[in-house]
């Protein structure tokens, strides 16, 4: 009998990862399906999915209706959207998966 797998935790950008957005303008955000539809194959798994986004972090804006309903929009399964990730040009992380190995 093979061990069960255990289910983890997926943590994932939104803008130019699951969509693109020209020019930063995120009404004109366009989905990139495939990207979500395995993000929805690992969520369907049981492993937990959360959207973090640095929407509106330098511009004080408040993005996270437009988001929660373009989330809907696009039919993307998650636990929790987290709303206010630091700009950055670069993150660090021990635990970084690069965009074309993730989504091969």
């Amino acid at each position: 009998m093979p061990a069960p797998q255990s289910k983890k935790t997926f943590v994932v950008d939104i803008d130019g990862t699951i969509c693109e957005t020209p020019n930063g303008n995120y009404f004109s955000s366009k989905p990139i399906k495939e990207r979500i539809e395995k993000l929805n194959q690992l969520y369907d798994e049981g492993n937990e999915i959360i959207y973090h986004t640095a929407r509106g972090y330098k511009s004080g804006i408040n993005w996270k209706m437009l988001t929660e309903n373009q989330l809907k929009e696009w039919e993307c399964k998650y636990n929790k959207l987290v709303m206010g990730k630091p700009f950055g040009n670069c993150y660090i992380d021990d635990k970084n998966i690069l965009l074309k190995d993730f989504f091969k």
